[in-house]
């Protein structure tokens, strides 16, 4: 079934002759200068950025000045993700993505690990190898202010929402966004990445919600074939490892309080400040695999999750990390675990945020690591 590109005016991201008009009022934006400038400058004093906030709209004019198009904005984007991967990270590899027939648009479904990251990391391995960058799924919790909401948007998100009060208005959001990524893939030619699930898995258990899956099926035909309907959006899981989890303590933190309390409110643009961790946090080694199109039979959404979760499971690159992290909490765990190349910096880095924690975040801290590899062996019914 197809739409209309006006029935997604208010979800679609920004085209070409939209960016001028978005920059320049971007560059207005207060909050946003202040953030850059207490970014940039973080040991300044409040009245000091005060003072730089004209001068640094100025080199802001001047740096947007020739950006006439998203691509425009993406390449300026490339060079501080170059420079974010080479500041943060000790690597950034992949696999697998010779395998795929890129000439073809994919909906790639990874696990979801980093707000801001999880995404940018498998559009920039995709334009290193040659490809175009895709559209990606982002959440409107995650665009509590417009500023906020024109940068995803110039930078070709979509938007999800996920605010509905009503059953019918759930329902028609779920409508809009299954017509659109199917447009997206069919239409438009574009390929798409979205979550396995809502929200980041913040005890490092990675699964598939089964509602997504059923969320993209509302735009089949129900005359075709669920299996057919499924193979035609290519769907690619992708595997994302990160070494270290820039936002761990909070994680755990958050973890401990939904157990101990049974809730946990967030504070104000906590997300805001997630994602910030994200980007300016020491990750280690980071390695995306990318997975095969699925292809199986499949009779409901619970298989094709399952489907999804197999592959990311199957092929979570396992590091230092993960195997110090389930010695800590299982003494028999060290004898079973490869020989480490890395041993002495995980437990450095181990040492070093764990020890002001009380034992409860430790422990969920830890076993948030150790996750990945219990879960593989669940799935390969082995155990330690």
């Amino acid at each position: 079934m197809s739409r209309s590109m006006s029935s997604f005016e208010d979800i679609r991201p920004y085209r070409d002759d939209e960016v001028k008009v978005v920059l320049s009022k971007l560059l207005q934006e207060d909050e946003l200068v202040s953030m850059l400038l207490k970014f940039r400058f973080p040991k300044s004093a409040l009245w000091q950025r005060k003072l730089m906030k004209a001068p640094i709209r100025l080199w802001l004019r001047y740096k947007i000045r020739n950006l006439n198009s998203v691509f425009d904005f993406q390449c300026l984007v490339e060079r501080y993700m170059q420079r974010m991967i080479k500041t943060t990270t000790d690597g950034l590899s992949s696999s697998g993505l010779s395998k795929l027939d890129l000439s073809k648009p994919h909906l790639f479904i990874s696990n979801h690990r980093d707000i801001a990251l999880d995404p940018a990391f498998v559009n920039y391995i995709l334009h290193i190898n040659g490809q175009d960058t895709l559209q990606i799924a982002i959440g409107d919790n995650l665009l509590s202010k417009t500023w906020i909401a024109d940068i995803m948007r110039l930078n070709r998100c979509f938007i999800v929402k996920r605010g509905a009060d009503s059953k019918r208005e759930k329902l028609a959001n779920s409508k809009q966004l299954s017509a659109y990524i199917a447009n997206t893939l069919g239409e438009q030619g574009d390929s798409v990445w979205i979550a396995q699930r809502e929200g980041r898995a913040k005890d490092g258990i990675d699964r598939t919600n089964s509602a997504l899956i059923s969320m993209l099926g509302i735009n089949r035909d129900r005359e075709s074939d669920f299996s057919s309907y499924i193979h035609s959006l290519n769907i690619v899981p992708v595997s994302i490892s990160y070494e270290f989890d820039p936002c761990d303590v909070a994680k755990a933190q958050e973890m401990v309080a939904l157990r101990e309390t049974g809730s946990y409110a967030k504070e104000q643009d906590e997300d805001i400040h997630s994602i910030k961790t994200g980007i300016v946090g020491r990750k280690g080694k980071v390695h995306l695999h990318f997975g095969e199109v699925l292809r199986g039979s499949y009779d409901n959404a619970k298989q094709v999750a399952e489907a999804i979760d197999e592959q990311v499971i199957h092929n979570y690159r396992l590091m230092d990390s993960n195997w110090l992290a389930l010695s800590h909490l299982d003494t028999q765990a060290k004898s079973e675990q490869p020989e480490l190349s890395r041993e002495k910096l995980s437990e450095s880095y181990f040492k070093s945020i764990c020890q002001d924690l009380p034992n409860s975040v430790r422990d969920q801290l830890l076993q948030m690591y150790a996750n990945p590899i219990l879960q593989s062996q669940r799935q390969s019914g082995t155990s330690l």
